[in-house]
């Protein structure tokens, strides 16, 4: 007796469930499994009244695919990219790579992100202070991070930094995957997701004349003396 009013409960249940929930995808009552001989992924687990609990097979989250593009090299053309900062009023602007570098000098530097410590400590401080030695012979430096716009305005003023630098939101992370330097981070906790390999390039006319591109995150040849070496 036990037995049947347990089935009849899962049973109601089951009925409860697909009427309240008719996109819900349930496999056929007879099919159901007790949690123990159950495979816990990709499942859905309820309590029944009858004090049984049961699995309810649901549809899998689908991987995401990861491709990688060969990294740009020495002599390769910019990709155009649109990116974007906050100007003095807040407001979004735009600016695309070959308007930026169209018959220009200059030297774009990037960080896996905004506040990060290294990034924060060292890279861009960097620039800052070696700006005034890049000027005589670099039109513009510009930093770029996989970050919103909001965020990047944000950390030019929590580092006081003025027009030294120019910080550029590649928020979609465009430019980053037309350079193929995507930093997959999506295994760390700290939810950063798909950013940037850390570099420092000089660009001529959109041309790639200089290109230090670190192994991840790590920081041993992008600095601002890299670059000034290299000029």
């Amino acid at each position: 007796m036990a037995a049947m009013a347990a089935t009849a409960s899962s049973l109601a249940a089951v009925r409860l469930l697909r009427a309240s929930s008719p996109s819900l995808s349930l496999a056929a009552p007879a099919r159901f499994t007790h949690l123990n001989r159950f495979p816990r992924s990709s499942s859905l687990s309820f309590h029944l009244r009858s004090g049984l609990h049961h699995r309810i097979v649901a549809s899998a989250a689908p991987s995401v695919a990861f491709t990688s593009v060969t990294p740009i090299s020495v002599g390769d053309k910019l990709p155009d990219a649109n990116l974007s900062f906050l100007d003095s009023a807040d407001e979004v602007q735009t600016v695309t790579v070959s308007d930026l570098t169209k018959g220009k000098k200059v030297v774009l530097f990037a960080v896996p992100g905004a506040f990060t410590p290294t990034c924060s400590q060292k890279h861009l401080p960097g620039f800052v202070e070696k700006s005034g030695e890049c000027r005589p012979g670099v039109d513009t430096i510009a930093c770029v991070s996989v970050n919103d716009a909001f965020v990047m305005k944000a950390w030019k003023e929590n580092l006081n930094v003025g027009d030294e630098v120019l910080l550029l939101s590649d928020g979609n992370g465009d430019f980053t995957r037309a350079l193929g330097v995507e930093l997959d981070l999506r295994d760390k906790p700290v939810g950063l997701g798909v950013r940037s390999r850390r570099y420092a390039l000089l660009a001529e006319d959109g041309v790639v004349k200089v290109l230090n591109l670190e192994e991840g995150g790590a920081f041993t040849i992008s600095s601002a003396d890299d670059i000034l070496r290299a000029l």
